[in-house]
């Protein structure tokens, strides 16, 4: 509700109820994809689930000003290429109601690890053969198979903290070696060092007893590694651990006084008659206050930016 009393007008929707099919001829697209974009992954794995399983998601397209008729592609070079390439002449659409030609893929959040292995689950629960999930993704029915039974000696905790990661497959195939409150452990560590690696697991694989091992059997160190070295190893991964745990507790009160104070100096800067002063007199302190203020708030992270499709 507004100062006066009025409610705010409704905002517009960001794009038209119904879907709408399209002549591909009339589509304009607002890029021009390079040559090579046949030969990628990707692409591949578009094609392929296209001819499996049809179009999942529609290109998105907004109306072109002033060429009644005519669309401009916001979303979906790809998979517009593709159906060129398989002979269709229409494809449906999404019509958004204005012309923003922002990188929609950019904004979606990627399928974890595990989310994919019960994703594949339910396909194969509901009757789809794994060969068929294969073809779809374009990739070997293996890889399929590995990912299905992906949890496979792993205990529920940590499957639970290792959920909404992106962890690789082979880190799972060290954990399934730790018994289960070792395997929470290590995940633990994986998330508070926010390294997901396989080397990373097997390094902490390689640093547990042999009392936190399925198979207690003496384990060789890894190659290029001497016992020495192993058990040197094995006392810094403890030692972590142990910090990271002591960090925990104090983490958020820390973060708590930190962002306080930031908002304080930010404050104090904005006084414009103590900022000239600061700048006059004690110019390394200014520069100082403005690193705190400017770390409050970082800028976007562009690692899923670099993660989404060719599109």
């Amino acid at each position: 509700m507004t100062q006066t009393g009025r409610m705010p007008p409704p905002k517009s929707p960001g794009f038209e109820a119904n879907l709408r099919t399209i002549p591909i001829d009339a589509i304009l697209p607002v890029k021009q994809l390079p040559v090579t974009v046949t030969k990628s992954q990707k692409y591949g794995q578009i094609a392929a689930t296209i001819r499996e399983v049809g179009l999942i998601e529609p290109p998105v397209v907004a109306r072109a000003a002033g060429q009644d008729g005519s669309f401009i592609l916001l979303d979906g070079h790809v998979r517009l290429h593709v159906l060129k390439e398989m002979g269709e002449t229409t494809v449906t659409c999404l019509v958004a109601t204005d012309d923003e030609s922002f990188t929609y893929n950019k904004r979606i959040s990627r399928l974890a690890t595990i989310q994919e292995h019960k994703m594949i689950l339910r396909a194969v629960e509901r009757g789809v053969s794994e060969a068929r999930i294969a073809a779809a993704l374009n990739v070997n029915i293996a890889l399929i198979r590995q990912k299905r039974t992906l949890l496979n000696g792993i205990c529920p905790e940590a499957a639970e903290l290792l959920k909404a990661r992106h962890c690789p497959i082979n880190s799972f195939r060290s954990l399934r070696k730790m018994k289960p409150l070792r395997q929470i452990q290590a995940a633990e560590l994986m998330i508070a060092a926010n390294n997901y690696t396989v080397p990373y697991v097997e390094a902490i694989l390689a640093a547990s007893d042999a009392t936190d091992l399925v198979d207690p059997a003496p384990k060789k160190p890894p190659a290029g590694v001497t016992r020495e070295q192993a058990e040197r190893m094995k006392a810094e991964m403890a030692n972590l651990q142990k910090n990271i745990k002591l960090i925990e507790g104090t983490l958020g009160p820390d973060h708590l006084r930190l962002v306080v104070v930031g908002r304080y100096v930010e404050r104090l800067l904005q006084n414009d008659r103590l900022a000239r002063y600061l700048d006059k007199n004690h110019g390394e302190i200014l520069g100082e206050f403005r690193q705190i203020v400017a770390g409050l708030v970082q800028p976007a992270s562009t690692t899923e930016a670099r993660r989404s499709e060719t599109e």
